[in-house]
């Protein structure tokens, strides 16, 4: 019997780009931060529109940069930062790492994202900003979230770790907030195998963050001075260098990844009594960074749905659910296990895989014959 190559959720491909570098940087003997890095930023910055753009070494330490900024609009220490209950661990383990506390709010089961009719509930004088998550790339409702943040005057960082290149109404997310976050990671649309980066368009919060990713030292100061509390964040020349490559394909990995996804949509047009699965409205352009969906029926059996596409190649997640009452990591904050309906009805329930940009039109075919099978056979 011959086995189907595996389909992987994510991959890497150096080019001669990446690679000639590489070759370079190591010739220099110089793999910290350096000119790779600076020329990262700035293409990154002229393809989006971002007055600053400040590399980091991943999309959690771009977190970690971009949270330490509330400090200059009055945050405190054990403050809370709005969060969705239903993201990656990395976007509350951020918001712990630079001094807050993350309050968690359900989500909205179409969307994924963070439902904006719920955070006024939460809102509170402990309450420092609000991160929304651009979730698989997903734009949020971002029209009811500033409008909480300008009746509150509460600060907006957004997570845009897996939304490169995503609009709403027009806008990049990462523009509409105090600053934005990114990652690249392998799986991501531009990918560098690694690092991250901070946008804003804010001088003076850009300083910020620059000092924050180098141990809190002041800007374009060569003592060893430190104002403000900082960590080693910083990208290297090694990871720029691929990053540059990525960045240099963005435009046509966003079309074929973007291509695969309504390939997908179409061929699985059948099953939306089964799934609840990501639409893109008109006013939205969704980075097609995975694809995701959600069993309509619990007795589907999310489990036996993942082991049977695993069992047949094709490389997939769980979607990540309720950190607060899902995830041992987070008992500590004393949420109580049916808090957050939707997110929890996700982390049971819901899986996604990658659309990368090196799947064939039959790896897709593939995909959805599979998962038609599943609900087929019953």
């Amino acid at each position: 019997m011959t086995h189907k190559q595996r389909i992987n959720f994510g991959d890497l491909k150096l080019g001669d780009v990446a690679k000639d570098r590489l070759i370079k940087a190591l010739e220099k003997n110089w793999i910290t931060e350096g000119e790779n890095v600076s020329e990262f930023e700035e293409i990154f910055s002229q393809k989006f529109g971002y007055r600053h753009v400040i590399a980091t070494n991943n999309g959690t330490s771009a977190c970690i940069a971009a949270l330490c900024s509330l400090y200059e609009t009055g945050a405190q220490r054990n403050d809370e930062v709005i969060v969705p209950a239903c993201t990656f661990a990395a976007t509350a383990n951020a918001i712990l790492a630079a001094g807050f506390i993350p309050k968690f709010v359900d989500v909205d089961l179409n969307t994924l994202n963070i439902d904006p009719e719920k955070i006024g509930n939460v809102i509170s004088k402990k309450t420092a900003g609000i991160m929304p998550v651009h979730l698989m790339g997903k734009p949020c409702e971002m029209d009811q979230i500033m409008e909480l943040s300008e009746q509150h005057s509460l600060p907006i960082i957004e997570d845009c770790c897996e939304a490169h290149g995503a609009k709403y109404k027009g806008n990049f997310v990462g523009s509409f907030g105090l600053a934005g976050a990114f990652s690249f990671y392998v799986a991501h649309v531009i990918t560098a195998g690694e690092g991250g980066l901070v946008v804003t368009n804010d001088d003076k919060i850009a300083d910020v963050i620059r000092s924050s990713k180098s141990h809190g030292r002041p800007v374009r100061s060569t003592y060893f001075s430190f104002e403000r509390f900082g960590l080693n964040l910083k990208m290297n020349d090694l990871v720029a260098a691929v990053g540059i490559e990525g960045l240099l394909n963005y435009e046509d990995t966003f079309i074929k990844r973007k291509q695969n996804v309504k390939t997908l949509l179409g061929l699985m047009d059948d099953l939306h009594d089964s799934l609840y699965l990501m639409n893109e409205e008109s006013y939205e352009d969704v980075s097609p960074h995975a694809f995701p969906l959600v069993l309509k029926n619990e007795k589907q059996d999310c489990e036996r749905f993942y082991n049977y596409l695993e069992s047949n190649g094709i490389q997939c997640k769980t979607l990540f659910g309720s950190l607060p009452t899902q995830h041992e990591a987070f008992s500590f904050l004393n949420y109580e296990k049916g808090s957050f309906v939707n997110a929890e009805y996700i982390g049971r329930n819901g899986l996604h895989f990658g659309v990368h940009q090196y799947l064939t039109q039959n790896d897709l075919i593939r995909i959805s014959d599979l998962i038609h099978n599943y609900f087929n056979e019953g």
